[in-house]
């Protein structure tokens, strides 16, 4: 007689249930992340536009002159869309913002996309040029800081820090400016050369922009990393990986560095707007054709559409690089390290 056996299901692996349980809260942090982006970008996009919608400008009146009618001057208007409802221009503002149409200047009817598109490779390169020599100086001087805690060069670090901390964007790229001018005349002052024509050019022109406005995130970052990086390394975990006779260098860097620098990397997603709102003002100091000149010229002609176009394209650097940074301390935060 068959005697019949029940199959009975395979319980899923231990591995593929620790792997589900570490990925459920990266993945739901990152959607809440989003959606905090996604909010952020509407209300900062909404105040945008109604502050140039109470700017009073009527442009209009500056493009027909004095001796324009009335009835002119509504015509004008009703071409340029200023006779509807603010919510009704918001929203086919924002919508036609999402398809890439930013609408047209009020005085060159030149499309604002094309400005901005023309603009915007500039300001991005001194961005990210800043964020580069940021995290290089920082983690660099916070780590040598870290390391010789109490000597030489945990004071020289922190001296440093504190100055460079003190001086404003401005300040230091006027200062830039006036010594590689005269006494070591070594990068270009002034202009910009785009990498399709010469990427030694490029680099070279950004090197003095992008250390002006990487100072003070990079005199944070020091600072804070080193601070971390003090108390991760006088954890249980350090101390038992250096029982085990593990080299320093793989201690500092293979343990302890991927703790500490959680700090440091929400230090940097507290200056991603100083650091992209500086590269717009850096960039009118070098005489660089980015967002800044664009908008300093509309904003002294009243072009509002322009200056409306640079501000979104601006919130949503801010927003795209601090959720980024976000997602990176929650992907890197969370992780244990052992002495093993």
């Amino acid at each position: 007689m068959a005697t019949a056996i029940a199959e009975v299901p395979l319980a899923p692996s231990v591995e593929g249930l620790s792997t589900g349980r570490r990925a459920w809260p990266w993945l739901r942090t990152a959607l809440a992340t989003l959606g905090t982006a996604a909010t952020v970008f509407v209300f900062a996009t909404f105040a945008t536009f109604a502050l140039g919608a109470a700017s009073g400008s009527n442009p209009a009146a500056v493009a027909l002159g004095e001796v324009a009618t009335q009835a002119d001057v509504d015509r004008l208007n009703h071409v340029f869309g200023l006779d509807r409802p603010f919510l009704v221009r918001y929203f086919d503002w924002i919508s036609g913002a999402v398809t890439g149409d930013l609408g047209a200047s009020w005085f060159t009817t030149i499309p604002v996309a094309d400005s901005v598109v023309q603009a915007f490779p500039v300001s991005l390169s001194i961005a990210s040029g800043a964020i580069v020599l940021a995290l290089l100086f920082g983690f660099t001087g916070g780590v040598l800081a870290a390391v010789s805690r109490g000597g030489i060069v945990d004071r020289a670090v922190t001296l440093v820090s504190t100055v460079s901390a003190t001086v404003p964007a401005f300040v230091a790229a006027i200062g830039l400016i006036l010594l590689f001018s005269y006494a070591i005349p070594i990068f270009p002052v002034a202009g910009y050369v785009p990498p399709q024509a010469s990427v030694s050019g490029w680099l070279m022109c950004l090197v003095l922009p992008s250390i002006a406005l990487s100072l003070d995130a990079g005199a944070d970052i020091a600072r804070q990393l080193r601070t971390s990086l003090v108390g991760t390394l006088r954890e249980n975990f350090i101390i038992g990986a250096r029982v085990h006779g593990l080299a320093p260098g793989r201690i500092v860097f293979r343990h302890a560095l991927p703790i500490a620098s959680t700090p440091a990397l929400s230090v940097l997603g507290v200056h991603a707007p100083r650091l992209i709102g500086g590269a717009v003002i850096t960039e009118v100091i070098f005489g660089m054709p980015g967002l800044g000149q664009l908008a300093n010229r509309a904003a002294l002609q009243g072009d509002i559409p322009v200056v409306q176009g640079v501000l979104l394209v601006t919130i949503l650097m801010v927003v795209v690089i601090g959720a980024v940074i976000n997602l990176i301390i929650v992907r890197t935060g969370g992780t244990g390290r052992s002495a093993a």
